[in-house]
């Protein structure tokens, strides 16, 4: 059956089949200057080279043009990339090689653009660490190399750490040395379970409070070295905790994509910065949201934001870590990048019903740029997947 114009047949969980109207495409502001009411950044994902051979388990093959071209649409609308990180398939198919290009690349670009850049370190390049000693010198490698580039540091989780230590003591003498030794304040990502399996009980502890607490101490010994902290445990009641105990001076960065635009607009004098992957999905509509805010424009800014909700948390919804597909998914239908390929074979994480939602919450927030070009590609894609009608 052939859809009539202005509309699209998608499929749906329960087997059916629902009729779409294609939404008119808004024409959003551009905004190449950072915020002033907020720091924000968009972690970002990186495009799949769709003739690399980009099957799991092998190195990764990028298309570096698509993949910087991508960045560039971020600083359009002023945000910052947080580069390298969860959202760019970090521990899920980007290896070390790859990572070190990306952020030398990305970190040369943002300098071009004047635009700001943090670039995840972590241990990850390590597979045969054993014992803390070597965590210490994984992540000391991976520190010195993102700050050699001009890139910010932002000290990753690292399951090479949650494998080895044992005990919370483990964890503060390895984050102890790291921050003695940096040169310019970095961003702690504490990266949830949620997010990654491997990281459960990450601070020695899985009560959270009892984590939380050795993470706070952490961060008060070592402010004068800590920009902010990123926190991604999908708890809006956590991070109003945190981000009231934290040192005067010390950001949060909320990495709650289910809870983000209350957080960010913040109460009784608190608020959090944002450094989310659901901003690579939603940028030009937390553009509006962001530029209100500027303003006090807080009925603009709830406005702006309230459209994003429902995709953000349908794009994150369990399994969690998967949510890098629907990113990517969302980018090939807005014309970003040739193909919906992505390295490890990760376009095939979500199902057919999980990505034609992708599509129509998209389009209702009004983010596809060429509803009709994505309506074509959304069509070809259920095609080759046995879903066409």
């Amino acid at each position: 059956m052939t859809d009539r114009a202005g509309a699209i047949s998608l499929p749906t969980v329960d087997g059916n089949w629902k009729i779409v109207e294609l939404r008119e495409p808004r024409r959003w502001k551009d905004h190449p200057r950072p915020y002033s009411s907020r720091v924000a950044f968009a972690a970002a994902h990186v495009v799949a080279d769709p003739f690399g051979d980009n099957t799991p388990g092998a190195p990764a093959v990028v298309d570096w043009e698509s993949t910087l071209a991508f960045r560039r649409e971020l600083f359009r609308y002023g945000l910052g990339v947080a580069e390298a990180m969860d959202t760019a398939q970090r521990n899920m198919g980007l290896d070390w090689l790859a990572v070190r290009e990306l952020v030398s690349r990305s970190a040369e670009q943002a300098r071009a653009y004047e635009a700001r850049i943090a670039s995840g370190a972590g241990t990850d390049h390590r597979t045969d660490i054993t014992g803390v000693d070597e965590v210490i010198a994984a992540y000391e490698e991976q520190v010195a190399f993102v700050e050699s580039t001009g890139s910010q540091v932002i000290v990753m989780a690292s399951r090479q750490l949650a494998r080895e230590a044992r005990s919370a003591d483990d964890y503060r003498r390895v984050y102890d040395t790291i921050l003695r030794q940096v040169a310019e304040p970095v961003i702690l990502h504490w990266l949830g379970a949620a997010f990654d399996p491997q990281l459960a009980g990450y601070w020695g502890s899985t009560d959270i409070p009892t984590a939380t607490e050795t993470f706070l101490g952490l961060v008060r010994e070592h402010a004068d070295k800590i920009d902010g902290v990123k926190v991604s445990l999908l708890s809006a009641e956590h991070e109003r905790g945190l981000r009231a105990a934290l040192p005067a001076g010390v950001r949060l960065y909320t990495g709650d994509d289910f809870n983000y635009p209350e957080l960010i607009r913040g109460e009784d004098g608190h608020h959090s910065d944002a450094l989310l992957g659901a901003f690579a999905a939603v940028a030009p509509a937390a553009a509006a949201a962001l530029a209100a805010l500027d303003e006090g424009d807080l009925a603009t800014y709830e406005a702006e934001m309230a459209p994003t909700l429902p995709l953000s948390r349908h794009i994150f919804s369990t399994p969690t870590f998967y949510y890098k597909t629907g990113i990517a998914f969302i980018a090939w239908l807005s014309g970003h990048q040739p193909g919906f390929t992505m390295v490890g074979g990760l376009q095939s994480a979500r199902s057919v019903a999980h990505l034609a939602r992708v599509f129509e919450l998209a389009n209702e927030a009004r983010l596809l740029p060429d509803p009709d070009f994505a309506a074509h590609r959304m069509r070809l894609w259920l095609e080759a997947a046995g879903a066409a009608r």
